[in-house]
């Protein structure tokens, strides 16, 4: 079964990097990113970039689901490298853009080839050493469950909102498309809330 996650879904394989379990994969995903950030220069990030391209490649994760999770970051990309452009030239700007691309194609990358399951349970793993300094390993995979699950609600609450704005003829207007977001936003997350303390988390 494919599990959807905000930076792409789920694609069960045989490649390699399904094969590797969720642990290890999410630590080399954690060094990967700042091998990554620490680069400088404008081709050492591009280079990075094409790596993380191959990674896909190799694990044959679909143009859709690498586009599933480029296309809420294109625009804070598109902005980002302008304004390094404008201040700081082109090697800036290609350093910034690469590194941002390099790093949400190599989140996809892991998102497609590991089930959110494996990917909960290695979380919980990796945090129980820490239950002797008061960390609760199985509230932690809940509360990045949750959040997972709300990223894309909130990208619906987003499109929805900046759509009914349109319909109105307020496109263009910054309080009719971030007030009612804002709102819708909050009540998604009390009636979150609600439903955690009706199943008796979080009473303690």
């Amino acid at each position: 079964m494919r599990q959807s996650l905000p930076l792409g879904i789920y694609h069960p394989g045989t490649t390699l990097l399904h094969r590797i379990p969720a642990g290890p994969k999410l630590g080399l995903l954690f060094a990967y990113s700042i091998f990554v950030v620490v680069l400088h220069g404008p081709w050492a990030p591009v280079a990075a970039l094409a790596f993380s391209i191959g990674l896909a490649v190799w694990a044959r994760v679909p143009l859709r689901t690498l586009w599933r999770g480029l296309r809420p970051i294109l625009l804070v990309v598109a902005v980002l490298g302008a304004f390094q452009l404008w201040q700081r030239g082109w090697p800036l700007a290609t350093e910034v853009v690469a590194t941002m691309l390099a790093l949400v194609v190599a989140a996809s990358v892991f998102t497609a080839t590991t089930p959110m399951d494996a990917m909960l349970d290695a979380i919980t793993r990796g945090l129980t050493p820490f239950r002797r300094f008061g960390v609760n390993p199985g509230k932690v995979a809940l509360t990045f469950s949750l959040m997972i699950g709300a990223i894309p609600q909130i990208f619906t609450i987003a499109h929805g909102t900046r759509e009914a704005a349109k319909a109105r003829g307020l496109e263009r207007s910054a309080r009719a498309n971030l007030t009612p977001m804002v709102i819708r936003v909050v009540a998604h997350a009390h009636d979150t809330g609600d439903a955690l303390m009706a199943r008796g988390i979080g009473d303690e």
